[in-house]
C-alpha cells in the first residue's frame, strides 16, 4: 500500500492512479467513508489522461485509527503533508460532504499555491449546525441523534443511513441498489469507531465561513436540491454567497450521494470544469 507518515506519527493511506506526469486531480471523501467512495470519478478521469489522487482520512479506511487529531485542522494538515510529499502542482481538488470541509480548511490554513481549481460536492461548508448566527442550519439534536445511533449499534446504523436518506432510497419510486448500500457499510465499518464518532462533531460544528472567503481560485459548487443529509440551503447555496469565483450547479431532485447515484453526469461535469 502507498502511505505517508505524518509529523505526529499517523500513517495515511493514499491511492495514486493514472499518468504520473499529468495534471493531478485530488479527491477528499465523506464521512464515514474512504477514498474508495470516489472510485467512479477516479477511473473516469484517469481514463481521460489525468493523475488521480485520493487518501483515506485519518481514522477512516486503511489509515491509522489515531486517538487524537479527529478534527478539521488536523485533517487539513494531513492533506497538506500528502500534497507536499507528492509535490503536486496545478492540482484540481474536489471534496465531497465532509471532504468539502477538509478542502475548505486546507485552503484556509495552507492557501492555494499547489492548486489551480477547487470543487465542493454535496459539501458541509460553510456551517452545518444551527446557531444564532446560522439560523438556517441543522439543529444540534440531529447530530446528537447520529452520535446516539452510532453508539447504540454502529453496524446497523451504517446500513440504515445509506438505505434511506444518503442515496435518497427512501423517496417514492427510488431504484434501490443493495450494492451501493453494502459498499457504504463496508467502507464505514473499516473506519475506527472513536474516529468516526469524533468526526461527527468535526463535520457538523466546524465553521468554514472564513476559510471560504480565502478561496482565490475558480471553484465548482455542486449540490442536489433533495439532499437530506446536507440540505442545499445549508450547504451549496450558502457557500456560493462566500466564494468569490464560483460556478454553482444544482442537480434537481438529486440526493446527497451523487458520486454514485449521478456518477455519469457528475463525471462529465467535473471533466468540463477541469478543462474550462
Amino acid at each position: 500500500m502507498s502511505t505517508i507518515t505524518t509529523k505526529d506519527g499517523t500513517t495515511i493511506y493514499y491511492k495514486d492512479w493514472g499518468n504520473p506526469a499529468a495534471q493531478p486531480i485530488v479527491f477528499c471523501h465523506g464521512w464515514p467513508l474512504s477514498a474508495d467512495s470516489w472510485e467512479a470519478q477516479m477511473i473516469y478521469l484517469a481514463g481521460q489522461g489525468y493523475r488521480c489522487i485520493a487518501h483515506d482520512r485519518r481514522g477512516h479506511g486503511r489509515s491509522d485509527q489515531s486517538a487524537s487529531g479527529n478534527e478539521m485542522d488536523t485533517y487539513a494538515d494531513d492533506l497538506a503533508e500528502l500534497l507536499d510529499h507528492l509535490d503536486v502542482k496545478n492540482a484540481v481538488i474536489f471534496g465531497f460532504s465532509t471532504g468539502g470541509g477538509e478542502v475548505a480548511r486546507y485552503i484556509g490554513r495552507h492557501g492555494t499555491k499547489r492548486l489551480a481549481k477547487a470543487g465542493l460536492i454535496s459539501a458541509v461548508p460553510p456551517l452545518m449546525v444551527k446557531r444564532d448566527d446560522n439560523p438556517d442550519g441543522v439543529p444540534i439534536e440531529v447530530f446528537d441523534g447520529i452520535r446516539a445511533a452510532q453508539l447504540a449499534d454502529r453496524s446497523q446504523f451504517y446500513k440504515d443511513l445509506p438505505s434511506g436518506p444518503f442515496f435518497g432510497f427512501n423517496r417514492p419510486g427510488a431504484k434501490v441498489s443493495q450494492g451501493m448500500i453494502d459498499a457504504w457499510w463496508l467502507q464505514g465499518m473499516m473506519g475506527g469507531h472513536l474516529n468516526t464518532l469524533e468526526c461527527i462533531k468535526a463535520f457538523s460544528e466546524t465553521d468554514f465561513r472564513e476559510d471560504l472567503k480565502k478561496f482565490d481560485i475558480p471553484t465548482l459548487i455542486l449540490h442536489g436540491d433533495d439532499d437530506q443529509v446536507v440540505p442545499v440551503k445549508v450547504g451549496g447555496l450558502a457557500s456560493a454567497k462566500l466564494v468569490k469565483d464560483h460556478k454553482l450547479v444544482i442537480y434537481p431532485g438529486a440526493p446527497h450521494g451523487i458520486t454514485d447515484t449521478h456518477k455519469d453526469k457528475l463525471n462529465a461535469d467535473l471533466l468540463e470544469f477541469i478543462r474550462a
